[in-house]
């Protein structure tokens, strides 16, 4: 970006847009647009746009249903199940486990740990996500009301502040908490401070808390993403097709289609990509599907037809 030549910002949580906007706005000239990664991410930009205070456009890769129906899901989904054991080696089957959030990174985390027989129960705040939990087979309840059941706490919801002061007093003795969804915020850890009597590393990755109350509570990888703080972080069978965003998000930036100019906002990709990238990824797991018929193209097309 100092060499004054067209750039594009490739950001994880909008952090280097947003400092970009605030403390490096010389560099605005030379950016071509930015490409963001992240549910989180994808949100804080919009409000940028919304408020009018937008320089250059974005690509939303999250939205590609490429990157978080797979990404989000299944590579959030495993990673996180991975950095909780690593850190801890608790046995999930029969447990309880609490996730905090159901969008797609919640869902992942929620049916891993389903599969590994755990009783996992859903905390929501959007009634359509809540709707869904129930469908998909989970107990939905408050926070409040879990926290005297949960075994585990895992949150992944991109706000702050998630789990406060009101949840961990109700939590049993040796309940483990950890978020894989927003940097270290999700976790109200103050309020925990403010309830604990001594705190004590007692393993990599893993803190406890010995409160007032003589209950302990364990928090894993100082409540900092546990999928990348206490494992390795998402398979790359899984990235690749989120890079494959990238890349073409960038591209898209210095080459918008024919005719078009892309305003100060954000964008999310043709689904031709989509299609495109699921072809390709379908074509490195030795893996052939079926094309339509010229019959079927045409019924498609058609609507005369019908029952």
């Amino acid at each position: 970006m100092l060499d004054h030549q067209p750039n594009v910002t490739m950001d994880d949580g909008a952090d280097l847009i947003s400092t970009i906007h605030k403390s490096r706005r010389e560099l605005i000239p030379n950016i071509v647009g930015g490409t963001e990664e992240t549910t989180t991410g994808v949100i804080r930009l919009k409000n940028m746009e919304k408020q009018g205070v937008l320089e250059f456009p974005v690509i939303a890769v999250n939205d590609s249903k490429t990157k978080h129906l797979f990404d989000n899901r299944y590579g959030t989904g495993q990673s996180t199940i991975d950095g909780i054991l690593r850190a801890t080696n608790v046995l999930l089957a029969g447990s309880v486990f609490v996730v905090v959030g159901y969008g797609w990174c919640g869902r992942g985390i929620a049916g891993r740990a389903k599969g590994m027989n755990a009783n996992v129960i859903v905390c929501e705040v959007d009634p359509l996500m809540a709707l869904e939990a129930v469908m998909d087979g989970y107990r939905v309840m408050p926070l409040k009301k879990a926290a005297s059941h949960g075994d585990i706490f895992c949150t992944a919801t991109g706000d702050t502040s998630c789990i406060r002061g009101e949840h961990f007093k109700l939590m049993k003795d040796g309940a483990i908490v950890c978020n894989s969804g927003h940097f270290n915020v999700e976790l109200a850890l103050d309020d925990l401070v403010s309830m604990t009597k001594k705190k004590r590393r007692i393993r990599d990755s893993v803190e406890e808390y010995l409160l007032k109350n003589g209950r302990r509570i364990f928090v894993l990888a100082e409540g900092r993403l546990v999928n990348l703080s206490a494992a390795e972080g998402h398979p790359a069978h899984v990235m690749d097709m989120s890079f494959a965003n990238q890349s073409l998000g960038s591209e898209f930036l210095f080459h918008p289609p024919k005719g078009s100019r892309l305003d100060k906002k954000v964008y999310r990709l043709p689904e031709v990509m989509d299609r495109e990238i699921s072809r390709l990824k379908l074509k490195t797991m030795g893996i052939a599907i079926d094309n339509l018929t010229p019959e079927q193209k045409r019924y498609l097309a058609e609507w005369s037809e019908g029952t």
